[in-house]
């Protein structure tokens, strides 16, 4: 059973999400510190490069190249959806050609960049269990507790991560990793 202040930060990171100007997903993630939000993260990305699009095949060589040479080109069609999903990529694959940062990764870049200590804190977001790389970011971060809408885990790595090291995983309705 999800408690008020779970309700109202889910609430918070799917408001969040809608920042995202990602075609293939929308995820927000928050840092909670004593009921406070700390730091707030939204795949894309990094400040200042163009997300997938008109811009990005404009400057982007490499993925215009590869793009083009997997698909056979349909310029409109191509600019407004995910890059890997028009070259036929499954979920987490074909990755070379994506330059977004995971919501989880922004969430504690953001915190670091504004001098707030990220330590005990507790990360919630609207998705599952982070990949391996956002929770090697968030062990060494020093959280202490992950808040998903799924628990299921993105990759085998990131399963291994998860059952050792020590982070406590549950759900939105409370139940926990096994």
């Amino acid at each position: 059973m999800e408690d008020r202040w779970d309700k109202y930060y889910k609430t918070v990171c799917e408001s969040i999400s809608t920042n995202s100007k990602c075609y293939s997903r929308r995820i927000g993630s928050i840092l909670v510190r004593d009921r406070s939000i700390i730091a707030t993260g939204y795949n894309g990305p990094p400040r200042g490069i163009p997300h997938c699009g008109k811009e990005r095949l404009e400057h982007d060589e490499f993925l215009r190249t590869h793009m083009f040479r997997t698909i056979e080109p349909r310029i409109d069609e191509d600019l407004e959806r995910c890059p890997r999903r028009a070259m036929n990529f499954a979920s987490g694959d074909g990755l070379m050609y994506c330059i977004a940062a995971h919501a989880e990764q922004n969430c504690v870049a953001n915190a670091a960049r504004m001098g707030v200590a990220t330590l005990g804190s507790t990360l919630y977001m609207n998705d599952q269990i982070p990949c391996k790389v956002c929770l090697a970011v968030l062990i060494n971060a020093g959280i202490k507790e992950i808040v998903v809408t799924r628990l299921n885990c993105y990759d085998p790595e990131g399963e291994y991560l998860a059952n050792y090291s020590g982070i406590k995983i549950r759900d939105f309705e409370g139940r926990r990793m096994i």
